[in-house]
């Protein structure tokens, strides 16, 4: 209640008043506070304490999908890491054993790449051994930068002991965790199509492709066939003319590598006659493409001299058409279509996974004319020298020049690029090393366990990675880098077989690597392992995929850490990483435990503007993170993230914001009120058993156990939107927009020590017990802000505590049922005053009088109120009276009709009731009875009958 000036000739009464002291009033300038409470968290061990109180409770793991250690933080880091500071405090609350512990990816290229800009590359001006010292360094800061970043967002977690890809012991376990997949039998060496990058010079990833438009070359290209009369026998016709078998493709390129033409045994073939202007010639091409493809070639009235199937062709000879001296056999593949092209597929297994898969079954070379730095090589047939795209238009010009080039027309099409450079990757067949899918039964173990073991969170998650494993080809491990754990393999000379005492010798170089780290490997000879084998052996210098660093984490970090279990409880990344972390984790996780690592997986979406577009500084949409923690704070940021459904993309923009903002300052407010109204209360001496409480005070506890059993389930189910959702509306609507109000008279003007007051107290004391446990997990500084002021507190922080034990209550009095009524004819008075305050018949609530005119059961619910009805109205009079349709206004609320007047008496200058009985009390004047019986009396006695 606000201060009032009385007339010079009446008492002040302001010192009468419980009125909010400033001692439990929260302060402002968040953002700058919270830097200084983490300083005083860590310095106190905070983390250390939290570990403390859960020991011997049961384990809750979320294992931390490492960032790499490239650049400050964005956005999608903080929705990553927020959410995974939600669940893990969520957690603790439940009563479990919640370590975290956090992680980082520290090897690869996009490091190399920046240590390369400033010492140069390795072998022109640093050495190799020096080169991963500075990426190392490198790394080292990176992790500081990101970590810093991290606490302040209030993440708690064993920063001081992090898990790095890069420590001596991890990179020893990563060379480890390859000989047991190795053991398993997983491992082969292969001359494999592999995504290649030019730029980057290695082999890549699937998870580090992408697709973008891309221009390029579209041809159709004619092979001859070689024998005329073996087709007409085939076919059932006399075919005289010369014919081609046409391909389409948009790599002219990898024609000097084509071995064959592969056609779909059951999809429908024609041989058309045409009339070019060399006269007549005949077509092969699928039935359901002739009218386009001729189209294409500007050919009109095609004539179908045969229809056939497309097994009618196997194994019949063509000529290659920019090579006289090749021939190649027509194949049949199961990954030919006829919607588009010919369909017909030019086949170079040296340059194409699904060319590969079709030429091993007809042992087709695995020709790979091309260098890794897209120069054809020396050997090649045709272009040595050259670049391949240089050479395209070579390539075009001399199809045309054979008669063999019957379309070329440019395209924009979808096309894999390297994710790094953003510039088109080829495949390129190299010898290197794969995790086999299908050897040893990998694809099948890792779909049963998709199928069975793990729980999808949202669902779509499962679909999603389970077609990436169906589809997904062998798994190439083997990089070309310099800063990565190394394959410790040695390989005979002549055989191409490992070492037969391969798992001893991985176990010695493990050990090495343990004190020494990866030099250990790469700074020793054969010969200081094999001693005089060494010269029959060759050791492998090729790392290892940085998505095998991570994707061990589950036997490099889980299986080593005291603290940890194996598999963990949950894996959660963004929707990214079903072709990522959680894929290679399964993967590596299968071929060594023969288990998924994870018994849930969590996808979150990424941030994007209020268009849906990707958040980028060249769009102008991108918001800096430092900007928007200045406006919001780190526990705004919070509240950002867990009041977005990460299940989709995230909108971020200042409008979205500014709406956070105003959530989090709604729940501030609240807990403030709920803090200064328990000024002077000692739950020790003064806490009511709640069978002794008022029935309003009862009534807002039973919405608090229902809202704090929401609140709970939805933190069990993740689902965090939920969990803003109930406690926004209960700050709205149950707190702020009934109960508050209502208790405000009580609170300020009856005696300090009442019944009454210490009724509302008790419920107060109550649901802010719970509510700074709501909102730890997500408003971490504005909970631990708080939990210090609650009356007679001794737990140091809420981090360590579990949910609240609200008391059940079960009234005697008033039922909720009869409460929700309560509150319908409550709004529906409202706004009648409203009405009344506008037409100036009204100055406010207080100088109102309510004639109330109700149905026989509604009558008999206000009447059971009493005095205590104008309380809950918030009306200085109410007259209840039986039901009559002629009397007062309609309501919104049926069996309700209402009259609102201006109130009889005088203003209290104290309580502010308008009241007959103001001013008639002897040596009180312009005070109620009310206020004289609580400032001079035993107070008042507050009941609901």
């Amino acid at each position: 209640m606000s201060d009032k000036q009385n007339p010079e000739n009446v008492v002040d009464y302001k010192a009468t008043l419980n009125l909010p002291g400033t001692e439990f009033a929260m302060k402002a300038n968040l953002a700058v506070r919270e830097i200084k409470w983490l300083q005083e968290w860590y310095a106190d061990n905070i983390y250390q304490r939290i570990r403390e109180s859960r020991i011997g409770k049961k384990k809750y793991i979320l294992h931390d999908g490492p960032p790499y250690a490239n650049g400050q933080i964005h956005l999608g880091h903080v929705v990553n890491k927020v959410l995974k500071d939600i669940i893990v405090k969520s957690k603790t609350l439940d009563g479990f054993d919640a370590p975290y512990v956090p992680g980082w990816d520290c090897h690869g290229l996009p490091i190399e790449l920046k240590v390369e800009e400033k010492v140069g590359k390795v072998g022109q001006k640093v050495d190799a051994a020096t080169f991963r010292k500075h990426c190392r360094e490198y790394a080292l800061k990176q992790v500081d930068i990101q970590r810093n970043d991290f606490k302040r967002l209030g993440i708690l977690g064993d920063w001081d002991n992090p898990y790095l890809t890069m420590d001596f012991k991890q990179e020893a376990n990563i060379v480890r965790a390859v000989g047991a997949i190795q053991k398993n039998g997983h491992i082969q060496p292969g001359l494999k199509p592999v995504n290649w990058c030019l730029d980057c010079g290695s082999a890549l990833a699937e998870a580090e492709v992408e697709y973008e438009d891309k221009k390029s070359d579209a041809i159709d290209v004619g092979f001859g066939i070689v024998d005329l009369a073996a087709l007409s026998e085939r076919l059932g016709v006399t075919v005289t003319n010369s014919t081609d078998m046409v391909i389409w493709t948009t790599t002219p390129w990898t024609m000097p590598a084509n071995q064959a033409v592969a056609v779909h045994a059951q999809i429908e073939y024609q041989l058309v006659q045409v009339q070019t202007e060399r006269g007549l010639h005949n077509l092969i091409l699928a039935k359901d493409l002739v009218e386009s493809a001729c189209e294409r070639y500007g050919l009109e009235n095609p004539v179908v001299l045969a229809n056939f199937l497309g097994d009618k062709l196997e194994k019949l000879l063509l000529q290659h058409p920019l090579i006289a001296t090749r021939q190649v056999p027509v194949i049949l593949g199961e990954h030919v279509i006829a919607t588009s092209g010919t369909g017909a597929v030019h086949t170079a297994p040296g340059h194409g996974v699904d060319d590969y898969k079709v030429g091993l079954q007809y042992g087709l070379p695995v020709d790979n004319p091309v260098g890794g730095n897209g120069v054809y090589l020396p050997t090649s047939p045709l272009f040595a020298g050259e670049h391949i795209y240089k050479a395209n238009p070579k390539i075009i010009a001399a199809l045309a020049e054979n008669y063999r080039l019957w379309a070329h027309v440019p395209i924009r099409h979808s096309y894999p690029h390297c994710w790094r450079h953003k510039t088109p990757i080829i495949f390129r067949a190299t010898p290197q090393w794969f995790i086999s899918m299908d050897q040893q039964g990998l694809r099948q173990a890792a779909l049963n366990s998709i199928e069975n073991e793990i729980e999808f969170i949202p669902n779509w998650g499962k679909n999603r990675i389970e077609s990436m494993i169906d589809g997904r080809p062998d798994w190439c491990i083997s990089r070309q880098r310099t800063w990565g754990v190394p394959i410790p393999f040695f390989v005979h000379k002549d055989s191409n077989e490992l070492h037969p005492r391969t798992a001893e010798l991985i176990e010695e170089v493990a050990q090495l690597i343990e004190k020494e780290g990866i030099d250990a490997w790469f700074n020793r000879e054969p010969k200081d392992f094999l001693g005089d084998e060494a010269t029959q052996y060759n050791a492998v210098r090729d790392t290892l995929d940085v998505w095998f660093d991570s994707g061990t984490t589950h036997y490099a970090v889980l299986d080593q850490r005291a603290e940890l279990e194996s598999p963990a409880d949950l894996y959660l990344e963004g929707s990214d990483q079903h072709r990522g972390w959680f894929q290679s984790s399964l993967l590596t996780s299968m071929a060594i435990h023969g288990r998924a690592p994870y018994k849930t997986l969590l996808t979150h979406g990424f941030t994007v503007d209020e268009k849906g577009r990707k958040l980028s500084k060249s769009l102008g949409n991108y918001i800096p993170l430092e900007e928007i923690t200045k406006q919001l704070g780190a526990d705004g940021l919070r509240l950002y993230v867990a009041s977005s459904d990460y299940r989709y993309e995230i909108a971020a923009s200042k409008e979205v914001f500014n709406r956070v903002s105003d959530s989090y300052r709604r729940i501030r407010n609240t807990l403030r009120f709920l803090l200064a109204n328990l000024k002077g209360f000692q739950p020790s001496t003064d806490l009511l058993p709640t069978e002794q409480l008022i029935s309003l005070d009862q009534y807002i506890l039973q919405r608090a156990n229902e809202v704090q059993n929401t609140i709970v389930a939805s933190y069990a189910e993740m689902n965090f939107h939920a969990v803003c959702s109930a406690l926004t509306n209960f700050c709205i609507n149950d707190l702020g927009g009934f109960y508050l109000d209502i208790i405000k008279d009580r609170q300020y003007t009856t005696k300090e020590d009442s019944q009454a007051r210490h009724s509302a107290q008790t419920a107060l004391y109550h649901i802010v017990q719970a509510f700074v446990r709501w909102i730890s997990p997500i408003l971490s500084f504005t909970a631990q802000e708080a939990w210090p002021l609650i009356p007679e507190q001794t737990e140091k922080y809420v981090f360590t505590t579990q949910w609240y034990d609200l008391p059940n209550v079960v009234s005697n009095v008033l039922s909720e049922q009869d409460w929700q009524q309560l509150i319908a004819v409550k709004s529906a008075v409202n706004k009648q005053i409203e009405v009344a305050r506008n037409a100036k018949a009204v100055g406010g609530n207080l100088s109102a009088k309510v004639t109330l005119w109700a149905t026989p059961e509604l009558e008999t619910l206000l009447n059971r109120l009493e005095n205590e009805l104008r309380f809950v109205l918030i009306t200085s009079q109410v007259d209840v009276q039986a039901w009559s349709e002629n009397e007062g206004d309609t309501t919104e609320l049926q069996g309700l009709r209402v009259a609102v007047t201006s109130a009889d008496g005088e203003k209290c200058a104290r309580c502010w009731h308008v009241l007959p009985d103001v001013n008639t009390h002897a040596g009180h004047v312009g005070l109620c009875s009310r206020c004289i019986v609580n400032i001079d009396g035993a107070g008042e006695e507050r009941k609901y009958a």
